[in-house]
This record gives structure tokens, sequence and C-alpha cells, in this order.
């Protein structure tokens, strides 16, 4: 057996168990990191070609792998912006150039001077805009991702479109004469109001005039509340019939259209509406709002980001996707907590959360690191004998190869 080989052998030895320490080291240091996923450090053994007489001792390398696709544990806390993957997937960030990487670290917060969200390492949290409508998503590329700011979620106005009224209108009102009916007369049954804006968010009240007919029939009349000539001149929609069965349900048409004054076409929706024995007893609603400022932002399990308004309205504003490649572990790490993809991971894939075999995401949330710190000081412990061997063998190599030398002399 070379002594030279030896030599080789006892270095080889110490440089992988030097390994070993390293990542144990850097597993135990990010114990606390949110995302962290564990290193480890993988040997293999190098022969070298052997006579029948003599033994040439190869060596050891090693191989640093990450458990990247293992699930650390979740723990909730007290933040609305920390989210959490249960299963497949990762959040898609960009650093301040604008390089988009993977992370499981789901820290964010609202980055004062850009109003970007960022997580603990700096990364910006990188979603679809809704401000145009549902996203385009490309399933193989990060097109289209921009940071989620919620300083764009400025103040704002949103006209109504729609409204409804459901309830009861009363079985044994009196029919009310035809002459007397809105809009030609002055006289009806019930009457209730709606508060509607406009395309700047001013309100406009509808009042909704209610009449019955005949026994089985109703009209409604709407006009605007803000002009007291509207009544009973030509009303804003109407009236439309409302036409009920023997047991109180509608049986005809049930909707009315019309434009909201210095607004949007406006569909109100009646379906609702029953005439059975009892009160007069409705209520009503209406989508659009005044201007109002954002109050925060709330995420959705699906990875919807809603803007809060102070007057309590949410909007949809961002969706936030989750990508995943085919071999997790094979990812590239980087500063940060970040990953890249790599020609061993495969390239990646972008979806939403609990579609495609991605996992959910958790509100609240945080998903821990993946290192258990027992075994990690076991594998200290293996990593400490085992340099101490190896430099045992080394020492005893040089030892003899002194005995060599001197034997020259």
């Amino acid at each position: 057996m070379s002594l030279y080989g030896v030599l080789r052998s006892g270095v080889s030895g110490m440089n992988a168990q030097s390994n070993k320490l390293g990542t144990v080291a850097e597993n135990i240091q990010n114990a606390s990191t949110s995302g962290y996923k564990r290193a480890s450090t993988e040997f293999s053994s190098l022969i070298l070609s052997s006579g029948n007489g003599a033994y040439n001792s190869g060596a050891v390398t090693t191989k640093v792998r990450y458990s990247i696709g293992d699930q650390g544990p979740i723990s909730y806390t007290t933040s609305g912006s920390d989210l959490a993957i249960s299963g497949n997937g990762f959040f898609v960030v960009s650093d301040k150039t604008g390089t988009p990487y993977l992370t499981r670290a789901g820290n964010f917060v609202v980055d004062g001077p850009t109003g970007n969200l960022v997580n603990a390492a700096g990364f910006q949290l990188m979603g679809y805009s809704l401000a145009g409508g549902q996203p385009n998503v490309a399933l193989n590329s990060l097109t289209g991702l921009v940071p989620v700011n919620v300083s764009s979620m400025a103040m704002q106005a949103r006209p109504t479109t729609s409204g409804s009224i459901t309830g009861n209108l009363p079985f044994d009102a009196t029919p009310e004469l035809p002459a007397n009916r809105p809009p030609a007369g002055t006289t009806y049954t019930k009457k209730s109001s709606l508060v509607t804006y406009d395309n700047v968010g001013n309100k406009v009240t509808l009042d909704i005039y209610l009449t019955k007919a005949t026994a089985n029939t109703w009209e409604v009349a709407i006009f605007d509340a803000a002009n007291p000539a509207s009544f009973p001149a030509t009303p804003l929609s109407g009236p439309t019939t409302l036409t009920f069965d023997a047991m109180g349900q509608l049986t005809g048409p049930s909707t009315a259209a019309f434009t909201i004054p210095n607004g949007q076409p406006f569909t109100f929706n009646m379906a609702g509406m029953t005439q059975l024995a009892g009160e007069y007893q409705v209520t009503g609603a209406a989508d659009g709002n005044a201007p109002t400022a954002v109050k925060g932002a709330e995420f959705g399990s699906d990875g919807t980001v809603y803007a809060v308004y102070e007057d309590g309205t949410r909007i949809a504003s961002y969706k936030v996707p989750l990508a995943n490649v085919p071999s997790p572990d094979n990812l590239t790490p980087r500063a940060g907590n970040v990953y890249e993809a790599s020609i061993g991971s495969g390239g990646i894939q972008v979806g939403f959360a609990e579609q495609g075999g991605l996992g959910t995401i958790s509100v609240g949330a945080l998903e821990q690191s993946n290192v258990d710190i027992g075994t990690e000081l076991t594998a200290m412990i293996e990593a400490q004998t085992g340099y101490t061997a190896n430099s045992k063998v080394f020492q005893t190599g040089s030892e003899l190869l002194d005995v060599l030398m001197n034997l020259k002399r």
C-alpha cells in the first residue's frame, strides 16, 4: 500500500468531514429561518485500481444536497401578510434588479419607500395585477408578474352597475286604480330607496315605488330622488310588472335596466321578491362605492390580494401564483433563502394554489425551517469523530513516511 495513498486518504477524509461540519453549522444557524431547507453532505467513495499484491487507497468525495422538497412545520402568527405554503410550490419573488427567484419564506411586510410587499431578505413578492381583469397566465413562464404594491391601491370610486331587492310584498294589499299608479298618478302601495354611485362616486338615491295593480301583479317604477319633478313624471325605469302565481312566487320577468344619472348602465334584479300573507319587508343592495382610501391589504387562501378600504370595501387587486419544478431538491440555492431553476431541477411551471398538484396557502402563518437540532448535533459529533480518526490516519502515514526517509539516510 502506498504511503502517499495513506496520506491522500487521510486528507480526503478530513476534507469530507469538514464539509459535513460546514452543512451542520449552516443548518444550526438557520434553524429559526422561515422556509429554510436543511442541507446535508453525502459521501461517495473514489476507488483507484489496485494490483493483487498491493492496495492503492482511494479517497472520498462529497456532494451537498438540500431537502428543499421536505415540508417544514407551519406556525401561526399575528400578521395577516405572513404566508405559508402547505404542499408543493414556491412563492415567486424578485430582487431590486427584477431578477426572479423562488422561495418558501413568506414573512412579507410593506416596504415603506416603495409600497411593495417584501420578505425578511428584501425580496419582493410577485403577482398578477387584476386591474385589467383575470390574468393571462403562461404556464411555463414568469411573464406578466409584477411586484405586489399596496401603494398602487389608491383612493378610488366605483360606479354602480348592479343592484337587487328581495323580500315580501303583502298579499292583502289593495290594488290601486290604473289612473293612480306611478308614473301616471300620485298613489302607490309601498316605497323604498336604494343608494347607488355615479362615475365619480357621488351618491345617487333611487326611489323605488311598488304599486299593487291586480290580485297577482305589482308594478315597479324607479325615480331619481334628487329630482323632485321626476315623480310623477318620467321614471328612470318602469313601470315593470311583477307577476306572482297562486303560491306567491314570481312567474315572469324580474329585472329592470337603465342608466344611473351621470353613471353606468345599471341592472336591477327583483328575482327574490314574493307575494305572501304578511308584512311588507324588503332588503336591497347595490355595488359601487364613494371615494375611499386604502386601509390595508388582505390575502385570500387562493392567493388573491384584496385592497381593504376605509369603508370596509374589499377589492381584488392582485393574484399571487405558486411556481414549481419537477425536482425541487435540485434547485440552486442563492443567498437570502431563495432558489433558481437548474438543469437538474427542470423548468418552472406556474399555477395557482390548490390547482394542478400545487399546495395551499395559509394566511397568517409561516413555514418554519425543516432542521431538527437534535439530528444536527448528532451529525456534528459524527463528523467530529470522523475528522479526528482521519487525522490519525494522516498522522500515522506521515510518521511512517518519516521512518522511510530516515532509512535512506
